[in-house]
């Protein structure tokens, strides 16, 4: 038995998903844009850099884009438990891509350093780094609202990227700050390397759920615990075992067995199951729910590491 709840809000979170995506490379297109003629005027590494990581964020949020556009599309014969998990595979396209533009700025950076080259009209460059730091800013906070909703993982990937933005952005305008106003030779190209190292972490950081999802790793164990308090609220529940849990994209995937009275008719445990269902959708929306219905006492799998658990109300 299975959840007929779960597939309007999946797609109204696709469609938040989506809008995120969209609303990301439009940020990125205007960023690039006003940062390939800040870095031509200012011949600065950090600046460039910040031009090359935003290079990078057009493909990288064109990539989400695709995968959140494919993760909602409805489940057909050949996926028949939908597409989610191209979200999972678009966070792991972002992370090659911000592995790739930290050692090319890292590289840059570091033939700077051995160069002794300087910056020229750092008002430029500071003007533009500021006006991405407010759109930046924008963007993120949109972001945060969509992922509080959706729980999308590639929107999350995509968000740790443009959080690395506020610092790259940052760093942008102090190098120019010091190598320029204050006349410290080498800062532009140490702080290119701080950002190329900042990008790594960032890069790391974002693969983990993607793989999490991909791997189809459990929920946390507080998520599982309210999932079995919200079950055992139904008083015709006598015992629960075999609980599996998952996510792929914007959806979770829960299975397990439930024990009933032994005496109980199909057409009574149908009853039973379809309340249990409609109160788990309410409480967790977009939870596609599979129950398999046992007489009480009755285990399929003796020994079984994902032990019964008690059902009975406190």
């Amino acid at each position: 038995m299975s959840s007929g709840h779960s597939h309007g809000a999946a797609a109204e979170g696709s469609g938040l998903a989506a809008r995120a995506a969209i609303a990301s490379v439009s940020v990125a297109l205007f960023l690039l844009a006003l940062k390939s003629y800040a870095s031509w005027a200012t011949g600065s590494v950090a600046m460039l850099g910040s031009l090359a990581d935003t290079a990078l964020d057009v493909l990288a949020s064109l990539i989400t884009l695709y995968g959140v556009r494919l993760a909602a599309t409805p489940a057909d014969e050949g996926h028949r438990f939908g597409h989610g998990k191209a979200e999972a595979l678009a966070a792991l396209a972002q992370v090659a891509i911000i592995t790739v533009s930290a050692i090319g700025i890292g590289w840059r950076a570091v033939e700077r350093l051995i160069e002794g080259a300087t910056t020229a009209h750092a008002e430029y460059g500071i003007a533009v780094s500021a006006l991405a730091l407010c759109t930046t800013l924008g963007l993120l906070a949109y972001q945060r609202r969509v992922i509080a909703r959706t729980g999308s993982v590639a929107i999350e990937a995509d968000h740790v990227h443009y959080q690395s933005d506020l610092l790259l952005n940052v760093s942008v305008i102090l190098a120019l700050v010091i190598d320029q106003y204050l006349g410290i030779t080498g800062a532009d190209p140490l702080f290119g390397v701080a950002i190329a190292l900042w990008l790594l972490f960032g890069a790391w950081r974002a693969s983990a759920r993607a793989i999490d999802q991909l791997m189809d790793k459990e929920w946390p164990e507080e998520k599982r615990q309210r999932f079995i308090e919200a079950a055992s609220r139904h008083p015709e529940l006598k015992g629960m075992h075999d609980l599996r849990t998952r996510t792929s994209g914007a959806r979770d995937f829960v299975q397990f067995h439930v024990w009933v009275d032994p005496e109980m008719t199909v057409a009574e445990a149908h009853r039973v199951m379809d309340e249990v269902e409609t109160r788990l959708g309410r409480e967790f929306p977009g939870c596609e729910i599979l129950i398999h219905v046992d007489p009480e006492g009755q285990i399929d799998e003796p020994g079984n590491p994902l032990a019964e658990t008690d059902l009975t109300p406190r």
